[in-house]
């Protein structure tokens, strides 16, 4: 029995308010639809349809063209395990070890995924170049120390160039010890790292190395995880071009090196094209790029190539199967050291590795257990080699099979006596150990074909490489089509020729004995046959076959499963599924000769079944012709194929009539249908409120839905326009797209770049677009770091990471109050305020990371403030609170004549009705300037002012940034963390041990102020007259005789005499016990002291006892231990 009420919600106010949360957490997942610029390249990494709908990443437009590889990039602190964990990985997906890990590690992790692993070194420079490229960051922590400053520091870097997806990994978590200790430790950093970035951030948790790696199981989930993860296109890397480079080659010529080798160099760099198209330098639009670090602003790009894939994606022919080859596992790591670290490169030079050594050991060195490599083996050989290279090639024999008793040799004509009526060199093949009548002359000249195969090989010899494949499969056909040459090759004499008593026997027209030319002429063999050594009905063999073959040439009628099915195929090759020979999948690929199934017997039959003659098939093709249409080859196929090719053809000789009666009928059905849909929308608009624009019915389409439609039907429309268009044209128009591998060459790179080049710090080419490449006052909201210790100062030099840039400046801080742009001298705390500075243009909303300094010896927190791009101006507004001073030197009653405020009348021209005020509060204006003394100026207040008041002017005055900008270059040093820009004074005086002078002025002294006398207040006489008696003035004469009060005597009476002597005496009394009373309590505090002290010293005795139990025990433990340490311990008995 089904209970209804004991599902339902006890409280519908708690129900609806479940159901509002669910719809609200529905809503936050969803994102602003972003459109995909690099075509699918970098947002899903694997060209797939996003599913959580948060971006429209659709597949990549060509199947030859995958997307650019994830880049993965592992930062941490020194010694947490970053390179083990790089090379934990690429043992995952490639089975290779990396040794070294130096540079760019390139890998194929799935079909239609590549990844590039890439270490970050513990440097703040490249910690923020490698958040501007980075697609998935592998946070390294230490699980058994904690968060470093580190950690954060590549948090807040991250964050301000847009944060792309971010993983948390814990190493050394084997050094915990104790399981409820660790527990909580994985606890505690997860929840801290959760504060940092966002609630359910992954991390991932290795336990400890074996074998030099983590353990296989920690490793695949994190590769799965990995493998499937998707990207958010972010802002600044979906509109701009960029190079991870994997390789470097020093391109400046050697006699240049020499006469000066500190001139700029010309360097060719390699890596995938990421972000939008890189198109490549044109004669009329130059290329500029960036590369972060080496102290140049801008690079010219001299030549952008695209070359082969080094790391290439499988394709759907070469790789079938649900699972990826092993032969398709290979790994791209020119710096590092290759696959397995064989192929090594340093800069200039390309070095093979191997585990032991090249040095050629003796006889009785060499173990018989000890296995050497192919390569190994070809470089101890070289060490006994007694002659040349080119003696050994002239002295080299050509051998097509290793069991073959005879090897190919090659004589010239010239040697002979006879030479090429063209001039070339003729060269035969000849067998060591054959009897020379194969090669006779004579029978060449009188061999008509002779002629042309010598032609053949002259040519082949002239035109090289260009038509080496061709000329090889000709070569290949002759090979399979001759049976006497390849009795030969196999060792076979003359003598041991089968002969056969019919033509089945030796498969004369199946097995394609005799050689053709494309025209069905006879190519004749290279040796002729003796005749005495051969029967009758092998004689003049080749004539025959050329006869009947290009008789039936002729005589052959037209395909029928051609003509229906338009397919070359025959009738046994699509019984067969169209492949006759299926090469076996165990052989090489690079074997020579392949060996091939056995056609059945039954397909062997086709081949030799009568044909029918030509007045049957003609017949057969007009029966065909009656019911062609029939089939989707037909002619209304053609039809409408060419139609939607070249549009409606008029037949010209039909009458008109039969089409006007099938375009009226036409038109009538159009119109019908157009009814129907027009009620069907207006049917759904009534019903279920679909818009009119629809009329699939399906209901009315939200915002997020019809604007990932819109993009993508714009990235459909941008493949299509470059669909058909060549590569080259296409690279040219378009630019060499995301996942392409290019060569950039570019030139007047700073020496020390080369010189100093390390491969473990990244090295980006940033595509700048055209307005980067100008320089303006940039304005940019920052606001400082809450972590970072001091407060900014203006004028004081900052480093700056904006777009692809590093460099310092002297921004000017200010805040906008609703009038003006007002100057800061400091950085507010806790809030925003604006940075004016002189540098590059960069593009609103690009992210900004300040710090003052990249040195890592610091041990606070180095990223100073965070912020954004607002715009560029080249006029700044910025001004200056100015307070100006000046002086009354003659006051009348609202009037008075300043001085000392201005040094021109131009300057007062220009305050004219400028409001002034005094230091007591009376306000006043500014009128008109004097004649003399010069600044001088009439001004009017509310009141009188005094004589001793100074009157100031509040003023404005409009500033500029310095036009300073210092590109950082670090790359170009040997230490690239100790890189120093311009410094402040007192850093400078800090560093060289000076105290800073004190200025004269700058002193503090006493100062000494005057006591002010005030004349006394003196009325008119004929105003005080007519004043009231109370408001004048009293000027009253000072007493020379006593008064009454003064000369009265006081006479006390007996009893008043007698009270005033017992209050004497009471308050003698009642002093004396207070001082009695104050002198005891005087000695009890003295004692309560002394007791205090006493008790005081006994517990400090007691702590100094037990300190020392403590130490001794302690030191007693210690020394158990160190003596327990050096015994051996016992082994444990095993069952």
């Amino acid at each position: 029995m089904f209970f209804g009420k004991a599902f339902a919600p006890r409280s519908f106010r708690r129900a609806e308010k479940q159901a509002r949360r669910n719809v609200e957490l529905d809503q936050n997942k969803l994102h602003v639809p972003a459109v995909d610029r690099t075509f699918g390249g970098t947002a899903s990494g694997s060209g797939q349809t996003s599913q959580k709908g948060s971006v429209v990443v659709t597949s990549v437009g060509d199947d030859d063209l995958g997307p650019p590889p994830v880049i993965v990039a592992v930062v941490g602190p020194s010694g947490v395990g970053k390179s083990t964990l790089i090379r934990s990985l690429v043992r995952r997906y490639t089975k290779n070890t990396l040794p070294n890990i130096k540079g760019p590690a390139t890998v194929v992790s799935g079909k239609t995924r590549r990844l590039t692993f890439m270490e970050c070194p513990n440097d703040l420079g490249a910690m923020v170049d490698v958040s501007k490229v980075a697609d998935l960051v592998l946070l390294v922590i230490d699980g058994s120390f904690g968060l470093e400053m580190e950690t954060f520091e590549c948090l807040s870097a991250l964050s301000s160039h847009g944060l792309p997806k971010l993983i948390a990994v814990l190493t050394h978590l084997d050094l915990i010890k104790s399981s409820q200790q660790l527990k909580e430790q994985k606890k505690k950093l997860k929840h801290r790292f959760w504060t940092e970035v966002y609630d359910g951030a992954k991390m991932f948790y290795l336990s400890g190395v074996l074998n030099g790696r983590y353990p296989d199981r920690e490793i695949l989930n994190l590769s799965r995880f990995i493998s499937v993860a998707k990207f958010r296109p972010l802002s600044f890397r979906n509109s701009h071009p960029y190079v991870l480079a994997d390789r470097m080659d020093d391109l400046t010529p050697s006699a240049t090196l020499q006469s000066s080798p500190t001139s700029d160099r010309t360097i060719a760099l390699y890596g995938y094209v990421r972000g939008v198209p890189f198109r490549p330098p044109t004669s009329t639009t130059p290329v500029r790029i960036h590369l972060p670090g080496s102290g140049t602003d801008s690079l010219p790009v001299i030549r952008m190539v695209g070359i082969s894939d080094p790391c290439p994606l499988p394709t759907k022919e070469s790789e079938r199967k649900r699972k990826l080859s092993d032969k398709h596992k290979i790994v791209h790591a020119p710096m590092t050291g290759g696959a397995g670290g064989a192929v090594e490169w340093d800069g200039e030079k390309i070095w093979i590795n191997t585990k032991g050594d090249f040095t050629k050991k003796g006889s009785e060195e060499v173990e018989s257990d000890e296995e050497v490599g192919e390569g190994v083996q070809m470089v101890l050989d070289l060490q006994e080699a007694k002659s040349t290279l080119r003696d050994g090639i002239e002295k080299s024999q050509i051998r097509l099979f290793e069991n073959s008793k005879g090897t190919l040799t090659v004589e010239d004509e010239a040697d002979r006596g006879e030479g090429s009526s063209k001039g070339a060199t003729r060269r035969r093949v000849t067998f060591e150990g054959e009897p020379d009548d194969f090669d006779d002359d004579e029978d060449d000249e009188d061999d008509p074909m002779a002629e042309v195969e010598e032609a053949e090989l002259d040519s082949y010899d002239e035109e090289g490489e260009e038509e080496e494949e061709e000329d090889v499969t000709s070569f290949q056909k002759r090979r399979h089509r001759r049976p006497s040459t390849n009795s030969r090759l196999n060792g076979k004499e003359k003598d041991d020729f089968q002969f056969a008593d019919s033509d089945s026997d030796i498969d004369f027209g199946a097995g394609g004995e005799v050689e053709f030319d494309e025209k069905g002429r006879n190519i004749p063999s290279d040796e002729e046959e003796d005749e005495e050594e051969y029967p009758e009905w092998k004689k003049d063999l080749a004539s025959k076959a050329s006869d009947y073959f290009s008789q039936s040439l002729k005589d052959q009628p037209k395909d029928i499963t051609r003509l229906l099915y338009e397919t070359d195929l025959d009738a046994r090759r699509i019984r067969g599924g169209g492949v006759v020979q299926e090469q076996e999948d165990e052989e090489d690929d690079d074997e020579l000769f392949k060996r091939v199934k056995e056609v059945d017997e039954d397909e062997e039959e086709d081949r030799f079944r009568a044909l029918p003659n030509d007045e049957e098939l003609r017949a057969l093709e007009q029966d065909l012709d009656s019911f062609r249409y029939l089939f989707i080859t037909g002619e209304e196929a053609a039809e409408e194929e060419g139609a939607e090719k070249f549009g409606d053809f008029e037949d010209l000789e039909k009458d008109g009539t039969e089409g006007e009666q099938k375009d009226e009928e036409a038109k009538k059905k159009e119109e019908l249908e157009r009814k129907k849909k027009m009620l069907k929308r207006k049917f759904d608009r009534e019903y279920d409120g679909s818009s009119d624009s629809e009329g699939d019915g399906e209901g009315k389409k939200d915002f997020f839905t019809t604007a990932k439609e819109e993009i993508s039907r714009r990235l459909e429309a941008n493949r299509d326009a470059f669909k058909d268009l060549d590569p080259t044209a296409r690279a040219e128009l378009e630019g060499y797209r995301p996942g392409t591998y290019v060569r950039i060459e570019l030139s007047n790179v700073p020496a020390e770049l080369v010189e100093q080049f390390d491969p473990r710090f990244p090295l980006i080419v940033g595509g700048l677009l055209a307005h980067e490449e100008s320089f303006d006052y940039v304005k940019v909201r920052i606001k400082k770091h809450r972590w970072y210790p001091k407060i900014l100062k203006t004028n004081d030099p900052l480093i700056l990471s904006v777009g692809w840039r590093r460099f310092q400046v002297t921004p000017i801080y200010s805040l906008d109050d609703g009038t003006h742009h007002r100057m800061l001298k400091y950085t507010p705390e806790h809030m925003h305020c604006l940075a004016t500075f002189y540098g590059p243009v960069s593009g609103p909303n690009t992210g900004v990371c300040a710090f003052t300094s990249l040195s890592g010896s610091s041990s606070s927190f180095r990223i100073a403030a965070t912020g954004v791009v607002l715009d560029s101006d080249s006029a700044p507004k910025i001004v200056k609170k100015l307070k100006l001073t000046g002086t009354a030197y003659k006051i009348f009653k609202n009037t008075a004549y300043i001085k000392d405020m201005f040094t021109s009348a131009l300057e007062v021209a220009k305050f004219e009705g400028a409001n002034i005020r005094t230091v007591s509060g009376i306000r006043g204006q500014v009128k008109k300037a004097l004649k003399s003394p010069e600044g001088a100026f009439r001004a009017t207040f509310e009141d009188k002012v005094l004589a001793s008041d100074i009157i100031f002017l509040r003023a404005w005055y409009g500033i500029k940034p310095r036009q300073y900008y210092n590109p950082v270059s670090s790359l170009l040093l040997e230490d690239k963390g100790t890189w120093k820009g311009m410094r402040l004074t007192g850093e400078v005086r800090l560093e060289q041990g000076k105290k800073a002078p004190v200025p004269l002025n700058s002193q503090y002294q006493k100062i000494e102020r005057s006591k002010r006398k005030f004349n006394p207040l003196r009325v008119p006489r004929a105003l005080e007259s007519s004043l009231p008696f109370a408001s004048k003035t009293k000027n009253a004469r000072p007493q020379k005789e006593q008064t009454y009060m003064q000369k009265r005597a006081v006479v006390l009476q007996p009893e008043e005499k007698k009270a005033l002597v017992m209050m004497q005496q009471l308050r003698a009394i009642e002093r004396q016990k207070g001082e009695k009373r104050k002198e005891k309590k005087g000695l009890e505090r003295e004692r309560y002291a002394k007791k205090v002290e006493d008790s005081t010293e006994r517990k400090r005795e007691r702590e100094r006892e037990a300190k020392r139990e403590l130490w001794k025990e302690k030191g007693l433990k210690e020394k158990r231990d160190k003596e327990a340490a050096g015994r051996p311990k016992k082994r444990r008995k095993t069952s």
